[in-house]
């Protein structure tokens, strides 16, 4: 049987799409997929409907990198409500209680400093985590509570910007897994008074800065005067994933075996983790590889030829 041709275009590159609110993050997906009419693409962690700001889209073989982007640092723009406890930790759930706010501007900020650095933080039910296979939010929508473990998360820096009564804005740079709507009730909780999410704006995510992000609204317009080629060159090449790793080039001949799946040797390479891989004569990316005990590069994710 004949190989079924994937409908849309062959398209490789990374979208940093500014998402807006009311949309969910796989909504969003399909409809940049739709307008670039792209033939594959995914997404590189979620962000709530509530929640605006930067959602990278992978099209094509820059799917392959994805996981990096989710498993990257994160930073964030948020403004919480104190006194207001809602079923989801976000405006978007229903009030379970208000509660007067006493504390005053210093104890306020205090409480949310108290979170920079390694922390544990106990996942909201209305996250995505799964448990038995099951996202919790398909559980807590059902009346269901179930036991969550403390994870490890990393607060590297935490800037209050603004404290006007009872509502607070800030600005926090976080490692993977970081929830912020616990980090805001776990605030309120210090402070006896409750609190959840009010807005929340994606600034960054691994290696990309907010100055790239355009809407589905802007790139609507450019599309509108430029057609594809326009909003094809707003793609940012696949390399730009791990552009903060260390970079390894290979000779001609390594680079071919590599390709081939096998490990090579690297004259200038770390002694261990991760790295990206481009050969030296073309400046070609080529993926990432994995620096083994023996010091060789073992190929991990691969691009096609042409593609990066």
């Amino acid at each position: 049987m004949a190989k079924r041709r994937p409908r849309g275009r062959d398209l490789n590159g990374i979208l940093l799409l500014d998402k807006s609110s009311g949309v969910s993050s796989n909504g969003a997906l399909q409809m940049a997929k739709k307008m670039f009419a792209a033939a594959k693409a995914g997404h590189t962690g979620s962000l709530d409907p509530l929640a605006t700001g930067m959602l990278p889209i992978c099209f094509g073989e820059a799917t392959k990198f994805s996981q990096f982007l989710l498993e990257s640092d994160k930073s964030y723009r948020v403004t919480a409500k104190l006194g207001v406890t809602t079923e989801t930790g976000d405006a978007d759930g229903d009030v379970v209680e208000t509660t007067e706010v006493n504390a005053s501007p210093d104890q306020i900020e205090a409480a949310l400093l108290s979170f920079k650095g390694d922390i544990e933080q106990i996942p909201s039910m209305y996250s995505a985590i799964k448990h038995e296979g099951v996202p919790l939010y398909k559980l807590a929508r059902e009346g269901k509570t179930v036991e969550r473990k403390p994870r490890p998360v990393t607060i590297y820096d935490l800037r209050i910007l603004r404290i006007d009564g009872d509502e607070v804005e800030f600005e926090v740079d976080c490692s993977k897994g970081t929830y912020v709507r616990s980090l805001v009730e776990d605030t309120g909780a210090i402070l006896g008074c409750g609190g959840h999410v009010t807005a929340l704006h994606r600034l960054s995510a691994g290696p990309y800065p907010s100055e790239r992000m355009l809407t589905l609204e802007q790139l609507g317009k450019i599309k509108e005067t430029g057609g594809f080629e326009a909003i094809d060159e707003l793609l940012l090449p696949l390399s730009t994933s791990v552009a903060d790793w260390p970079r390894v080039e290979l000779g001609d001949n390594a680079a071919y075996y590599l390709q081939q799946g096998q490990p090579v040797m690297a004259s200038d390479r770390p002694l261990d983790g991760w790295v990206s891989v481009y050969q030296a004569s073309s400046g070609e990316f080529l993926g990432v590889g994995e620096v083994l005990e023996d010091g060789r590069i073992a190929p991990r994710r691969l691009i096609a030829g042409g593609a990066s």
